[in-house]
This record gives C-alpha cells, sequence and structure tokens, in this order.
C-alpha cells in the first residue's frame, strides 16, 4: 500500500487579520472567520507587536497561522507595515484586508467574493453595521457616518465615471493582481489613511471598486470607549473631510440654531412668533439628515441632541492634532504629512 500525501487546497482568499493589542474582540473575529463555508480561504494574523494575550488567542486557532510583523520602518504606519507582512506570506487569488474587531456573519465571504466577481470588481470594501454600547458611541456615530456617506457616496464611489473613491478598512476584498499592479500597502507606506488611499490608486489605475454598507455580511464595534473613540477619530477626521474647520463651524450653526429656538420657546413662551414650531423644523431637519447613516431611531435622536457639537469637536481636534504632528494611536505618533497633501490642504 503507497501512502498518500495530502496537498492543501490553493486558498482562493487569504484572510489578513492585523493585530495589535486586540485580546477583547480578536477571538469572535476569528471564529466568525473561522466557520466561514463556500470558498477556500487561508486566515492570517499578522501580531503587531501586541503586549497582551492576543498571541495567544490567534494561537488557539488551529486554522490560524499567525506571523510577526517586523520592526515599523521609518515613515510607515504600524497597520500598513503588519498588512505588507501578511500580504507577502498569502497565497490566494484574492485578499481580505480585515481588522480585529470584525464580525463576519455566516457565509459573508463567498457572497462577497461572488459580488466582486458578478460586478467585475477588483477591489469590494464593505462599511460594516456599527455595533454602539457606551453613551458617546451612540451619540456619536450617526453623525460621524452620515457626514462620510454625505462625503462618499457609495454610488459614486462604485461609479468607474466618477473620480470618488473611498473604502473602509474594516473589509477590503481586493484582487491580489490589482493589488500588486498599484503596489499594495507599501506603496502608502506612511498614510494613516490607508483605505481610501488605497481604493484611490485602484482607481486611478483604470480598475473598478465597489463599496456599500453591509450589515447583512459584517458588524464592528469600533471604539470600547470615549478615550478610544476620540483617539480614533482624531486620527481619521481631518484626513476624511477636504475642510474639517468648515465643517465644524457649519455643523455647530445647524445644531446651534435649533438650541436657540428651544430656548427661546421655553423662555418667551411669545405668541408673535412660534419659536416651538421653529425648533420642530430644525430638529427635524438635523434627524433626517443623519438618517443616511442608518442607524437606530433612538441613536438618531442623540446624535442630533448631543452628537453633533461632539463631532466638531472631534473634527477641530483632529485638525489641530494634524497640524502639530502628534497623531497618536495605539502608542504610537505619527505624522501624515502625504495624507493631508492628498486632501488638499
Amino acid at each position: 500500500m503507497t501512502a498518500t500525501k495530502t496537498v492543501a487546497a490553493q486558498p482562493t482568499v487569504s484572510v489578513i487579520v492585523p493585530a495589535r493589542n486586540e485580546e477583547a474582540c480578536l477571538g469572535t473575529c476569528l471564529e466568525s472567520l473561522a466557520a466561514q463555508t463556500g470558498v477556500p480561504l487561508e486566515i492570517i494574523v499578522v501580531d503587531d507587536h501586541s503586549t497582551d494575550r492576543t498571541r495567544a488567542i490567534a494561537l488557539s486557532f488551529p486554522a490560524v497561522r499567525v506571523i510577526e510583523a517586523g520592526p515599523l520602518p521609518d515613515g510607515w504606519t504600524g497597520k500598513n507595515n503588519a498588512v505588507v507582512t501578511g500580504a507577502r506570506e498569502a497565497r490566494g487569488q484574492w485578499l481580505l484586508f480585515t481588522d480585529a474587531d470584525t464580525v463576519h456573519l455566516p457565509g459573508s465571504l463567498a457572497r462577497a467574493l461572488a459580488e466582486a466577481q458578478e460586478s467585475k470588481a477588483d477591489l469590494l470594501s464593505y462599511s460594516p453595521a456599527q455595533i454602539a454600547v457606551t453613551f458617546w458611541e451612540m451619540a456619536t456615530l450617526p453623525v460621524v457616518f452620515a457626514e462620510l456617506a454625505r462625503q462618499y457616496p457609495p454610488a459614486k464611489v462604485s461609479d468607474p465615471n466618477s473620480p470618488a473613491a473611498a473604502a473602509n478598512g474594516q473589509y477590503i476584498l481586493v484582487k491580489r493582481e490589482a493589488y500588486d499592479v498599484v503596489g499594495g500597502h507599501a506603496a502608502i507606506a506612511g498614510n494613516i489613511l490607508e483605505d481610501v488611499a488605497l481604493a484611490r490608486a485602484v482607481k486611478v489605475s483604470g480598475r473598478k471598486i465597489r463599496f456599500r454598507y453591509a450589515a447583512d455580511a459584517v458588524r464592528t464595534r469600533m471604539y470600547r470607549n470615549y478615550h478610544q473613540l476620540r483617539d480614533g477619530w482624531t486620527k481619521n477626521l481631518a484626513l476624511l473631510f477636504p475642510h474639517p474647520g468648515r465643517l465644524a463651524m457649519k455643523t455647530l450653526l445647524f445644531w446651534g440654531i435649533a438650541g436657540a429656538a428651544l430656548s427661546l420657546a421655553l423662555v418667551t413662551r411669545a405668541k408673535q412668533w412660534p419659536w416651538d414650531t421653529v425648533f420642530v423644523g430644525a430638529f427635524i431637519f438635523l434627524t433626517t439628515r443623519l438618517r443616511r447613516a442608518k442607524f437606530t431611531s433612538d441613536m438618531t435622536f442623540l446624535g442630533a441632541l448631543f452628537g453633533m457639537p461632539m463631532f466638531a469637536y472631534l473634527l477641530l481636534r483632529s485638525k489641530r492634532a494634524h497640524a502639530k504632528n502628534q497623531v497618536q494611536w495605539k502608542g504610537r505618533t505619527y505624522s501624515d504629512k502625504a495624507g493631508l497633501l492628498a486632501a488638499g490642504r
């Protein structure tokens, strides 16, 4: 009897998860990825110099390959260094870059691959459903994502005839050939907003990208407390919006009109000027403005009342941090001049 050597099937998709001190969420993420069916895949976790149980959690999954991110080169962000390390080891025809704070619904990877192939997209990115638990998560996220939907309309991003380009780094499925042609994350090594930069590079190369909200595929809880939320959006907002100062002032103006109308309605009780009607109209305008973020009604209500001034504060904080080259995230300090130049500032 001749022994038969078993050869592992070539993966169609290589899932790459960069992880730096992610013990709070990595296990749930890997459980959801390991349970995916319908497509040959490999899962690679890149441990980005974690000091908690991240590596041990990843090693507890037999189907997961765990590798170490190399030393951080000068001018690179930690995430770009980690995903480049993972991509170098990946064998799949497609690469899925996804964050450790994501949870993938059953069968979502096979459906995403089919969607990319049917739409002839070289890059498919999903904006996950956002899980919010604390007060500031519930109040702030509807405002942020409503403005993101306004700045980066998925229909325009997905239109080859539009210059608009965007992606959400929590879920980027990209064809390996397209990734290599544009230089991958190594070509945008110092860019803090690596997801948008990668999408822009793919679209400029003449390849198609597809971007949509995907509560049917993936969900995430981005930040677990106020300080994480503050620092995370401080890192990103000034790069996501072309004129963060103007947007902050406009947001405060809209919110202030509604607040002033409510104050006058409560104080004056004047019959000659219906301040209560003005307030109701202004509040309806605010909630309508936030509705495109696809959050629940109670979160939209909180966003209109409390999230708008918080969003304005975060915009100004982000603008100041980038101007001073003091962007801090997960124990590292970054300067993203390339990102600011690309954003036109």
